[in-house]
Formats: structure tokens, sequence, C-alpha cells
């Protein structure tokens, strides 16, 4: 049996995480983006490593059926208690899998999502590339593949900003690092990725930035400036330099007109 690293972590990273500045503000930002390249509901989407569904739900909300998957149970159960507080007609447009990542072409069976989000995922795995590969491989041709990474080119500016400066100067040449849930992280590349979707027949559609200041900063703000500092980091995430500039990067990237040949998708 696998253990469930998330279980202990699941309540803190549900109810805390995603109540504070920082993780309004991921929500948000993340939703504008995707609203701006998904096709219009009712379209499907699977989402990979999907949680507690803070980034699925809304979708649903739109009218998006959403399939959540997710290796954790403590997650699954997380989610299910999110989404016995919406209503009906938002509950019926969704459903919890139990599953890896890694495994969504066997999970998906002959069924090929409009979209596929992994989001918070990929620095926790050793190795981008079987994740990328199973994501492709759920795509419908033309469809939208969405993934976040931890930008490998600001790994120093967190000790930097905490004056701990020789982590700082060792973070240049890092490939990851310790995060804030106490978790090992890896660190990726907007080119790496893109590298990586596109052997697998997926063009790199757009890139953005994702937590500029709401990172380097500690914001405990009010309900009235959270819209400001939204629309701050909205604008942020998408012009340069700015967005180089952000702790984490989301790229999207578009199927092929035809599914990858098997062999490509396994390999």
């Amino acid at each position: 049996m696998v253990d469930d690293v998330w279980a202990s972590l699941a309540d803190p990273f549900v109810e805390g995480a995603y109540a504070t500045v920082k993780g309004k503000v991921r929500t948000y930002v993340l939703h504008r983006h995707l609203l701006a390249h998904l096709p219009p509901p009712p379209a499907t989407i699977l989402d990979v490593g999907g949680g507690a569904g803070h980034q699925s739900f809304p979708l649903a909300r739109l009218g998006y059926r959403i399939t959540l998957l997710d290796s954790s149970a403590a997650m699954l159960a997380a989610a299910q208690r999110r989404l016995d507080a919406e209503p009906t007609a938002v509950r019926d447009r969704v459903r919890l899998l139990a599953g890896r990542g890694e495994d969504a072409v066997d999970l998906a069976g002959a069924h090929r999502y409009d979209a596929v989000l992994c989001h918070g995922v990929l620095m926790y795995l050793p190795d981008p590339a079987p994740m990328i590969a199973a994501l492709c491989g759920c795509v419908a041709p033309d469809g939208i593949v969405s993934v976040l990474g931890l930008n490998a080119a600001t790994l120093a500016v967190r000790p930097a900003l905490a004056h701990r400066w020789r982590d700082a100067l060792a973070a240049f040449d890092a490939g990851g690092e310790r995060g804030v849930l106490g978790l090992d992280t890896r660190a990726d590349t907007v080119a790496g990725l893109s590298a990586l979707f596109a052997s697998h027949g997926a063009a790199p559609l757009a890139w953005y930035g994702l937590w500029l200041f709401s990172d380097w900063l500690t914001l405990d703000a009010d309900d009235a400036e959270l819209p400001d500092i939204a629309e701050v980091e909205l604008a942020a995430s998408r012009r340069d330099p700015y967005r180089g500039l952000s702790r984490v990067f989301h790229l999207l990237a578009r199927a092929g007109s035809a599914p990858a040949p098997a062999g490509d998708r396994d390999r």
C-alpha cells in the first residue's frame, strides 16, 4: 500500500493555505487564465491531482463537467465534503476518482477530455515526464493541457528575502527546495516543460506567472483589499518581466489534431 503523504496535510492545506491571501490569489488568477483558453461549457475537464476541488469546482459552477482525480484518500474526502455543500446541479457535474495521475490514461479508458488540468503536482514528482505523457494521453484532439511548474529561475528569492544569504547563493544552481508544506519540491523551466509537451504532440500555447508580490510579501489583507491585490497579480502574470519573476509559472499547451500513437504516449 502506498502511504498517503497528504493525509496529515489535507486539513491545513484545504482549510489554511487556500484561505490565505496567497491561496485566494492563486485561485483567482488561475481561473482567469483558464477561462481565456478553455472551450465553453459543458466541455469535459479532468483535474489531475485536483485535491479538494478549489480550481475545478468553480468551473463546475459555470457548467463544465469535471472529473477530479487524486491519489490521496484524505484529499478526496475533503473534496467530497466541499462538494456536498454545492447545489445539486453542480454536484451532478462532478465525479471524484481515486488514482495516480500517471495512471490517468488507463483510468480514463477510451474517454478523452476537452481539457486536462494538473496544478500544484509536478513539483512534487522526481521526474515530470511520466505525468506529462499521461496528461497528453488523456486530452482530446485540439484539447487543452494546463500545468503549474515551480520556477527554477527564482529559487534564490525566498531565502534572500529571509536574509539566508548562503542558502540564496546555493539556490542559483539548485534543482528544487523545501516547500512551505515541509515537502521537498523540484523546479522546472517553461522551456523544459514545453519541450516535453512538444514530444507528445502538444504545442505550447501560452504561459503566465503566478505568485509574484503575494509570495514575496506577508499579506494579511481584508476583504476590501483582496480584489485589488488579485488584479495586480493578474496583470503581473501576463507581462514581462514580471511573469518571469514569479514563483510559479502556468503553462498551457494544445494537443495535436490527432491523438499521438500509443507508443509515443507510453514513452
